[in-house]
């Protein structure tokens, strides 16, 4: 799980490979041998970081190929020969190809009696810490075979490693591997934080994710746009409405699910409490009559209808302010009347789940351009949306829920590590938040009933999809740090919910 520190816009922002190299030469310019001075500012930032996090080791191993990336490690290794620190660099790179100041850096390293060894397999790595600085932000596709076996040798060692601004394989702009990466503990990045490091693989391979601006100005950052933003939970809840001391439920909305064909009432009730606890005022549910009993029993508080056809269900749509569709939806003739029904009114709608795969089969009509649609897909959803494979969604999730938005003319929140918000006129919004144990049935159902029930409290579509997203993984973070990763079910996130809810953030 990444973690990073969200304390100002600067920071928030992510910004392509491209656009770091472009905000690097430009302050190498506003400063005297600039490329150095950033340099040694990246190898002694990453150096005291490892000291941070791992103490004193026996041994510091860095790998450094040929790039400004091995410039940062040999100032590393420069900068822990001077405490005494054995180190070890373990070179790929061809030194005809390095910059004048990997050469300098290189040059430090060698004055402070630092060892270097070309790169075999047969090199022992059986203690310390490893750096890997062998590729940088530039990496694309497959890596060339001595790196490949250095990625190897590296993963299976089983020690700390700390990556030097990204870990090698990573793509820094999707989060994809190609072919194989670096699987870090520490990654400890340099001028701006990088789309790659928290979506797709980004979260798995990354570790914990340190970002250092190197001093760098902050009037410089005001001429580059970033490809994207990380949202902060704290920030978003002041997006709620606040009380006034008068209210009464009507105020508050009146949120909708329809879905629960049969076998699949639980993805309906989950979302319809989920409704709840975010505070809507009013949840009801439509579903298949057979689950009516089994949802009021969980929860006495949801008005709960069983319609057995879209002709059933259209008078009950005269009351609600959003419908979410698609929890246990189903895909039976049943369910495409229940969204053709909802469709029709208007109403904002978030659809998930089953409501995207009949979306995806062209068996609804869209309606006009002033449509207020949340999209919610998972990768496999995602993939069904656009007729294209799981992997192509992996390989670029950018794209991939840009394109998802622009075709159906709607805000799109692709799930996943380092689940990505799209709308119109805005930029990529990315949820620093979020683990492993939220992969569990269940989940999705409750992130579509939160984003609901704040929609129907009044929020704008885009405030609620982004405060749903971030206090549903933000919860859920919050539940792992008390009970572990295993075991977890859906249901568990919601006192946490609303632990959040009631924080005093002011």
């Amino acid at each position: 799980m990444s973690h990073f520190p969200l304390d100002s816009q600067i920071h928030n922002n992510l910004y392509s490979a491209k656009t770091v190299r472009a905000i690097d030469q430009a302050a190498i310019s506003e400063l005297n041998n600039g490329a150095i001075k950033l340099m040694n500012r990246a190898g002694t930032a990453a150096f005291e970081e490892l000291i941070e996090a791992f103490g004193q080791p026996s041994l510091i191993t860095v790998f450094c190929g040929s790039g400004n990336n091995a410039g940062d490690g040999y100032i590393l290794a420069g900068r822990a020969a001077q405490r005494l620190i054995p180190v070890l660099v373990v070179e790929l790179g061809d030194a005809s190809h390095f910059s004048e100041q990997t050469q300098q850096a290189r040059d430090f390293a060698e004055q402070n009696k630092v060892k270097f060894t070309a790169f075999s397999d047969s090199i022992a790595l059986d203690q310390g810490i490893i750096v890997d600085s062998l590729l940088g932000t530039g990496t694309k596709g497959a890596l060339k075979e001595a790196y490949s076996q250095a990625v190897d040798k590296i993963n299976q060692a089983g020690l700390p490693v700390l990556a030097m601004d990204i870990a090698t394989g990573l793509n820094a702009d999707t989060g994809a591997v190609n072919d194989r990466a670096v699987k870090a503990d520490i990654t400890v990045t340099f001028v701006g934080a990088k789309p790659g490091l928290f979506t797709a693989r980004g979260p798995a391979i990354s570790g914990e994710v340190i970002y250092h601006s190197l001093d760098i100005a902050d009037e410089i950052y005001d001429n580059f746009s970033p490809r994207a933003q990380l949202m902060d939970v704290h920030d978003l809840l002041e997006c709620l409405p606040q009380f006034e001391g008068d209210e009464y439920k009507n105020q508050r909305g009146h949120c909708m699910i329809i879905g629960g064909d049969h076998g699949y009432g639980g993805a309906a009730s989950l979302a319809a409490e989920a409704s709840l606890k975010v505070g809507s005022g009013l949840t009801s549910v439509a579903t298949q009559p057979e689950h009516i009993s089994a949802i009021l029993a969980r929860c006495p508080e949801i008005m709960a209808c069983g319609v057995i056809s879209g002709q059933q269900l259209e008078p009950l749509l005269e009351k609600p302010s959003v419908l979410v569709v698609g929890p246990g939806l189903g895909r039976s003739p049943w369910s495409e009347q229940l969204l053709q029904k909802a469709v029709a009114t208007g109403l904002p709608m978030v659809l998930d789940a089953d409501a995207l795969n009949i979306l995806a089969d062209g068996r609804v009509v869209r309606q006009d351009k002033n449509q207020q649609w949340v999209l919610t897909p998972h990768v496999g959803e995602a993939a069904r949306l656009l007729d294209v494979s799981v992997e192509d969604i992996q390989a670029d999730r950018f794209s991939a829920v840009l394109k998802i938005q622009e075709k159906y003319n709607a805000l799109v929140l692709l799930k996943g590590p380092g689940t990505l918000i799209s709308s119109e006129g805005q930029s990529f919004k990315l949820c620093p938040y979020g683990n492993p144990a939220m992969a569990t049935a269940g989940m999705g159902d409750i992130l579509s009933g939160m984003i609901g029930g704040l929609m129907a409290q009044g929020l704008e579509r885009q405030q609620a999809t982004e405060l749903g997203c971030c206090l549903h993984s933000a919860a859920a973070d919050e539940l792992v740090s008390t009970s572990g990763y295993r075991g977890v079910t859906a249901s568990d996130i919601f006192p946490w919910v609303k632990k959040l809810l009631n924080q005093d953030f002011a």
